[in-house]
């Protein structure tokens, strides 16, 4: 987790985000429900409610480490990745966003989840490989082209376009039937 946290210390703004201890992600749902269709805000609220997550599933934690601060800021803000992104929440979508961190900053985590998706679809569903390829190598292009997901203040940005705000980072939407999915 060093190395993690030494990339993203490295990205621009992650260094000011770990020293100021950025605070922990708490959307207001009902709130950004109520911003103009296709802001963040909105999208991000849609998917919430879509999938009927509980928006208060990652309250605040200990942050008293860099690396407990980081590991808490990515399990957050992870969602927004999707509706970013424009993945889906299935296994070959979940795998896209994942490799946008496990790029961007090398989170252990995510890479293992990877390389263990990638393994289960070789050797138990091989009918899921392709799927799953092509949300890592979306997943890795989107962390390859792109400005640093993890360093984006999102919260202060919820009414900004989400198109404006991919089109910013330089984040290309998936477009492949098995990983995309549209939260607008």
């Amino acid at each position: 987790m060093g190395v993690c946290v030494q990339r993203f210390r490295a990205l621009p703004g992650g260094a000011e985000l770990l020293e100021e201890r950025y605070p922990p992600f708490q959307p207001d749902v009902d709130q950004l429900e109520q911003l103009p269709q296709g802001s963040l805000g909105h999208a991000y609220a849609g998917m919430i409610r879509k999938l009927n997550y509980d928006p208060d599933f990652f309250r605040p934690r200990d942050t008293s480490t860099d690396a407990l601060w980081l590991t808490q800021r990515i399990a957050t803000t992870h969602d927004i990745h999707h509706v970013i992104g424009g993945f889906n929440t299935q296994p070959a979508g979940e795998s896209g966003v994942l490799a946008i961190t496990a790029i961007q900053i090398g989170f252990p985590a995510y890479v293992l989840l990877n390389l263990l998706a990638s393994f289960k679809a070789v050797r138990l569903k091989p009918t899921e490989l392709e799927a799953i390829s092509h949300g890592i190598a979306h997943g890795n292009r989107i962390g390859l082209q792109a400005t640093p997901l993890v360093t984006q203040k999102w919260e202060e940005g919820w009414e900004k376009p989400l198109h404006q705000w991919r089109q910013e980072l330089g984040v290309i939407v998936a477009n492949h039937p098995e990983i995309s999915a549209d939260y607008s």
